[in-house]
């Protein structure tokens, strides 16, 4: 799907009745070329009927942080406690975003819950969300409260050595201010949360919607841990080496080691777990039946690696809906994060089902 099909197919879904003009004017378009497009994702099967019927009523709800990312890369070899020359990238990000963003790209109807300050970076996020396909309704746009902003400094190689967040108005995702959204949470094919959440909004969260499937990214060290309460309602769980580590307080490096803490996991009620391991690749196990998929990129360019775990939850819970096996699962995840990596953002603006898949066949070619 077109970049530009994205963003009308986005509208429809937010409003199926909004007449094509509007859409025309919020996307800074033509209203024929509205017409253009409609018609393409007529004839691609997103859509039926004059009224925009869409032709599948699942979505995914996204639930989590939305930053400002200010990525600086080294050009060469770090010095620490000088002054490095590189590339600074600024973009749209945050772990919640990046995942609907890239779902989106996908072509799947994408509902983010966040929270942004009525600022600057606020404008750009929602603007950017917006034309990346992302049903941004749900939104919450704080008053006078400073959108969450991430700084990264990347090595030569594109990997991150220090992130630092300012990301306290994630604390305004309350119970409270999510509890309008019940009905339609319920209506969720897949709910995706990552740990920037409080932890009373974890809590009701996956004890809530415990019926439906929840998937769950640990973020980070420091928050991992507020998921140990959860796990019997998270039915996957997406973490990295040092980070389940913190969650289950166990070592997770040799392949023993891995055994053990996915059935730590699975015996607290997690059905799957993903545990990304960098140039390792991934570790996997669904009900005990483990396996380690190595890293294959279709190119050696890796400007950021930043949302590459981003991507492969977005490409985990796609073929979840689309009923792949486990096997194809992990293989078209880790060619979504392979097309990410190749972005100086944490999102690849490209990204595309069909780039995802040329990348799968590239690296078995």
């Amino acid at each position: 799907m077109a970049s530009r099909e994205q963003q009308v197919l986005a509208l429809i879904r937010e409003d199926p009745m909004m007449p094509q003009q509007v859409i025309a004017t919020r996307l800074g378009i033509s209203r024929s070329a509205v017409a253009g497009h409609i018609m393409n994702l007529s004839n691609k099967g997103f859509i039926k009927g004059r009224g925009y019927v869409l032709s599948d009523a699942s979505f995914i709800s996204v639930i989590g942080g939305a930053n400002i990312d200010i990525h600086g890369r080294s050009t060469q070899k770090l010095r620490d406690f000088d002054s490095n020359p590189g590339d600074v990238h600024i973009a749209a990000g945050g772990v919640a975003r990046n995942i609907a963003e890239n779902l989106a790209r996908l072509g799947a109807d994408t509902r983010l819950i966040s929270a942004v300050g009525d600022d600057h970076h606020g404008q750009v996020l929602m603007r950017l969300s917006r034309e990346a396909g992302i049903n941004v309704q749900n939104v919450l746009q704080i008053p006078s409260a400073t959108t969450s902003t991430y700084l990264s400094v990347l090595d030569d190689t594109g990997d991150m050595l220090v992130g630092i967040n300012d990301m306290s108005i994630i604390d305004d995702l309350t119970v409270a201010s999510l509890r309008p959204m019940q009905a339609m949470l319920k209506q969720s094919s897949l709910i995706v949360l990552d740990t920037n959440l409080p932890t009373d909004t974890l809590a009701w969260l996956t004890e809530t919607f415990s019926d439906t499937p929840i998937f769950a990214d640990t973020v980070s060290t420091a928050k991992a841990p507020r998921l140990r309460p959860h796990l019997q309602h998270i039915h996957t769980l997406k973490t990295g080496t040092i980070e389940v580590e913190a969650l289950m307080g166990q070592e997770a490096r040799t392949k023993a080691q891995l055994v053990k803490i996915t059935k730590m996991l699975h015996n607290e009620g997690v059905t799957r777990v993903f545990i990304t391991r960098g140039e390792k690749g991934v570790f996997f196990s669904d009900n005990g039946k483990y396996g380690t998929q190595k890293v294959q990129r279709s190119s050696n360019d890796i400007l950021n690696a930043g949302g590459a775990g981003d991507a492969f939850l977005a490409g985990l819970a796609y073929s979840w809906l689309e009923d792949w096996t486990l096997q194809e699962s992990v293989q078209f995840s880790m060619a979504a994060a392979d097309v990410t990596l190749s972005h100086a953002g944490t999102s690849n603006p490209a990204l595309s089902l069909g780039l995802v898949q040329c990348a799968m066949e590239t690296q078995h070619a």
